[in-house]
């Protein structure tokens, strides 16, 4: 790849200039002496002239332009994996410059609460996340620079723990130095009731301050609990100031997180939310071949995977726990597995599954895929055709396939009046009795939600 590396460098440099928006100038005066030294594992090494000096090295990474190369570099060679970019002056190369030793690693990676599991290398990227994805890099990348706060949503199950966590596993391996902290909110919340109870508060905060990167799950959970809000946001302020990464995950958008005082929610916002939501089919199968092949599960058929694919869609944990079971019986006597076995094997929690995906959430979900756009666009107030009509056949579905009330299924959009979801039932209905094809759309979109 070195090789391939060196060949194809212009052609790599024009797309940081072309696709990436880096200046011509700052390409050729920083980027274009470089040069790779090798590839090894999934780290590329690039020698920088020793007359830039650290300076230069550092001005890089300030701006990012090693995750900018990186990317550049995956497209253009068509790789899956996340590779990580190190640059070193000439004369100080060694075998393995900025990475842990595995040890000292280890211990970092359980002082910080993480899951050793949870890496970008072992994330599968689809449509539902790969903006989330892309920030989440950048981040780890240049921690404390853009998208601080970095505020991530979305239902739970989805993989948010996971993305946020790669950030921590980043940072970690490639700057021991950084004191990173990774906490659920009930893990905090429990943390500040001890403290107060034995009147070590001043030494609660203390230690949360001293964090440069802190990972917070399930803000929504800290809401109506005075101290803990208290706590929270005097640590965040404090850490914000001095430019330290916070990385905050939540159940829903920050306007959505109701009884949380105006001043907080602006907070939530200066990084910019980025959204997380359910895989599409095709992100459902990747995600499961991909976790067979990490755990050497081989003796399921490629049917059984579509069989899980199709009927648990909304939650990943689910979808890998059910592929873990079906794993366990295929062991268990050497049975052979067959969709029919996998049927029973799995018939709670499809049932499950089923019984609960038939809400406002996930009918807008499915549309919004099925017609190749957003849950966001269809809850917002864009009124071109296009979601229009999916706002509309989405409300209309939701008075079919639920028990909510019109005014009821207008609050899932945003708080529409009642007026509007009966306009849309019976624009929808017009429709679905003189166009076949509109009918037959309906019907396709009806059964992705109920199959059965």
């Amino acid at each position: 790849m070195k090789e391939e590396i060196e060949k194809r460098w212009d052609e790599i440099l024009n797309y940081l200039e072309t696709e990436n928006g880096i200046s011509r100038i700052l390409i050729d005066t920083w980027i274009r002496p470089l040069k790779i030294s090798k590839v090894k594992d999934k780290d590329i090494y690039f020698i920088m002239e020793e007359t830039f000096g650290q300076r230069g090295i550092q001005f890089l990474q300030n701006k990012m332009y090693d995750l900018d190369l990186c990317s550049a570099i995956q497209v253009l060679f068509n790789l899956t994996d996340f590779y990580t970019i190190h640059i070193t002056l000439e004369g100080e190369e060694d075998d393995n410059p900025s990475s842990t030793d595995s040890n000292v690693y280890d211990q970092l990676v359980e002082a910080s609460n993480l899951n050793p599991d949870y890496t970008f290398d072992t994330f599968v990227i689809g449509d539902n996340n790969k903006h989330a994805h892309a920030v989440c890099t950048a981040v780890a990348s240049a921690p404390g620079k853009d998208f601080n706060p970095l505020f991530l949503y979305g239902g739970p199950g989805l993989g948010k723990t996971h993305l946020i966590q790669s950030i921590a596993h980043y940072i970690l391996k490639n700057d021991p130095t950084k004191k990173v902290l990774y906490v659920s909110s009930t893990t905090f919340t429990n943390e500040i009731i001890e403290a107060i109870r034995k009147q070590k508060t001043e030494e609660f905060r203390q230690r949360y301050q001293n964090i440069d990167v802190l990972l917070i799950d399930d803000i929504q959970f800290i809401i109506n609990k005075e101290s803990t809000q208290q706590e929270f946001f005097h640590i965040f302020n404090i850490l914000y100031e001095s430019k330290k990464q916070l990385i905050i995950t939540s159940d829903r958008p920050p306007k959505e997180l109701k009884k949380l005082d105006e001043r907080y929610i602006s907070r939530f916002e200066w990084g910019g939310p980025i959204d997380i939501h359910a895989p599409e089919y095709e992100t459902r199968m990747a995600i499961l071949t991909s976790k067979a092949e990490r755990d050497n599960i081989k003796n399921i058929p490629v049917e059984v995977f579509e069989y899980i694919a199709t009927n648990i869609v909304s939650n990943i944990r689910e979808l890998e726990g059910a592929l873990k079971k079906i794993s366990f019986y295929s062991r268990l006597g050497n049975q052979k597995i067959t969709v029919e076995l996998a049927q029973d094997i799995l018939k709670d929690l499809v049932s499950n599954e089923m019984s609960g995906t038939i809400t406002p959430e996930l009918i807008i979900r499915t549309v919004a895929e099925h017609k190749g756009i957003t849950y966001e666009d269809i809850i917002s107030s864009k009124r071109n055709q296009e979601i229009a009509e999916a706002r509309q056949i989405s409300m209309y579905l939701c008075r079919k396939l639920t028990d909510l009330s019109q005014q009821a299924v207008g609050n899932c959009f945003g708080g529409r009046d009642h007026s509007t979801v009966i306009n849309s039932e019976k624009k929808v209905k017009d429709k679905i009795s003189t166009s076949p094809a509109f009918a037959k759309d309906i019907d396709v979109i009806t059964k992705k939600i109920n199959p059965n």
